[in-house]
């Protein structure tokens, strides 16, 4: 989970406890714990993940608390067709960008069938304007080889729908999913 404040370097948060709601109004303060004192106040936009999609939302940061701000957000970014895994899969690639090819590393955020979320391990941030990503990605069961389509990016975020998986890596990663 993290925060991004206009003007300020984005803030890495871990969430201390589980929470859920049915709707984002109706999220109760998130405990987390960030590398901020406890008298800073930090205002800024969350990225929420979730079974159902990815939205962004305004949220404050005091006291080890996120709490939900200001208007609750009209939409999803992206709905999800499948149940997604949370991460922590490396990931190695290149990135296919109007002036050729970049190589990266990355961490995968978190994966389904449909697609991945991952975020930028060797640089600060992305090379703008990725069209496409070949991945071979560190799976529990072995190497996922796949190519991804850029659905958004963000800094050092890339979220993107599988284009093509090698036939072995498309059944083993549906049956892990399926095993949640």
């Amino acid at each position: 989970m993290s925060t991004r404040s206009a003007g300020v370097e984005s803030l890495s948060l871990i969430s201390l406890a589980e929470t859920s709601a049915n709707f984002v109004a109706e999220l109760a303060p998130i405990p987390v714990l960030s590398l901020d004192g406890p008298g800073v106040r930090r205002l800024g936009v969350l990225e929420l993940v979730s079974d159902a999609g990815v939205t962004w939302v305004e949220a404050e940061l005091r006291a080890g608390l996120l709490t939900v701000r200001g208007a609750p957000p009209t939409g999803i970014v992206q709905r999800r067709a499948a149940a997604r895994h949370t991460g922590g899969y490396t990931a190695t690639g290149t990135a296919q960008i109007d002036g050729g090819l970049v190589a990266m590393a990355a961490e995968i955020e978190d994966i389904s069938t449909d697609g991945v979320l991952l975020r930028v391990t060797d640089r600060p941030r992305l090379p703008e304007g990725i069209s496409r990503t070949l991945l071979h990605v560190a799976m529990p069961w072995g190497l996922l080889t796949a190519a991804v389509t850029t659905v958004d990016q963000r800094a050092d975020q890339l979220r993107g729908t599988f284009e093509w998986i090698d036939p072995a890596g498309a059944a083993a990663l549906h049956e892990f999913c399926a095993a949640r």
